[in-house]
């Protein structure tokens, strides 16, 4: 196996995925990190990493961006206003878009090269970035949610890993300003990392979420190309319990236009298997 043709990433655990690449398509180093677009050779098409880590392939990153967002825009009667905050390959503000209800959605996303390259060369993931209703910030989203009381009724953290410029996004100080941004009844979903490649990462940041909202709980889903091959999103809120409101009108509409999505996989993705309720409940 010729070791430049073929994109690696090893996981902390020591295991991880190899896709062979046909070329690098674009290769820069922001003000923040290094971001590349690979074409791979494979049914995966196109991929987007950053620091040499994976984010986006467009042969499965639905497997991510449908969980993200559908799970809590679904628990939501009317979700009218949604903060992003990364997710700069515009992925989950396209999943977003698709629910009538909303009315505005801003992205708050640090690295502009992200966006742009998206745009560039992910155009099917990237899609719904040029929408009315979409406001793109570029900037820290630690500062830009310290005065957002009460704006928001849904926001999703589609961060990359804590580190980098992702670091700050895992902590106590940044989750509070976050709950004290949603509205009554609001729902904050985060993204949690791998259950069986980030067991560190996965404690550290549940202990900090249960110091800060009432209700946490965690879903799951298969995503293929991502470490460990399983991920986990964290579901918190002041007052909404996970399930107990789905819109089923809206539920059939969103069902149409996805691939994994639909109501009985909702239902399922909060079934949490033994070890990973032992890791985001045992944390002494």
């Amino acid at each position: 196996m010729e070791e430049e043709l073929y994109y690696k990433e090893i996981t902390p655990s020591g295991f991880g995925i190899a896709i062979k690449i046909k070329e690098v398509l674009f290769s820069e180093y922001s003000k923040y990190q290094k971001v590349e677009i690979l074409e791979s050779d494979s049914k995966l098409g196109k991929i987007l990493t950053l620091d040499d880590l994976m984010m986006a392939t467009e042969g499965d990153e639905y497997f991510y961006h449908e969980m993200i967002a559908h799970i809590p825009m679904m628990n939501h009667p009317c979700p009218k206003t949604v903060l992003v905050i990364g997710g700069g390959d515009g992925g989950t503000v396209r999943e977003v878009l698709k629910h009538k209800t909303v009315e505005k959605v801003v992205l708050c996303e640090i690295d502009e090269m992200v966006i742009d390259v998206s745009k560039k060369y992910l155009p099917t993931i990237s899609c719904g970035l040029d929408d009315p209703k979409v406001e793109i910030k570029i900037e820290d989203a630690i500062e830009y949610i310290k005065d957002k009381k009460d704006m928001f009724d849904i926001i999703l953290i589609d961060s990359t890993d804590p580190m980098g410029p992702g670091v700050g996004l895992f902590t106590e100080e940044f989750y509070k300003n976050v709950m004290d941004s949603l509205k009554e009844g609001g729902i904050m979903v985060a993204q949690s990392e791998s259950p069986v490649a980030n067991e560190d990462e996965i404690k550290h940041m549940y202990r900090l979420l249960k110091k800060v909202f009432p209700i946490v709980s965690s879903y799951t889903s298969p995503i293929p190309t991502y470490p460990g091959g399983y991920w986990a999103w964290a579901f918190c809120s002041k007052t909404v319990e996970p399930l107990s409101y789905i819109d089923e009108e809206r539920c059939e509409e969103i069902t149409k236009q996805c691939k994994i999505y639909n109501k009985d996989y909702h239902m399922a993705r909060f079934a949490i298997p033994t070890f990973l309720n032992d890791l985001t409940n045992n944390l002494n």
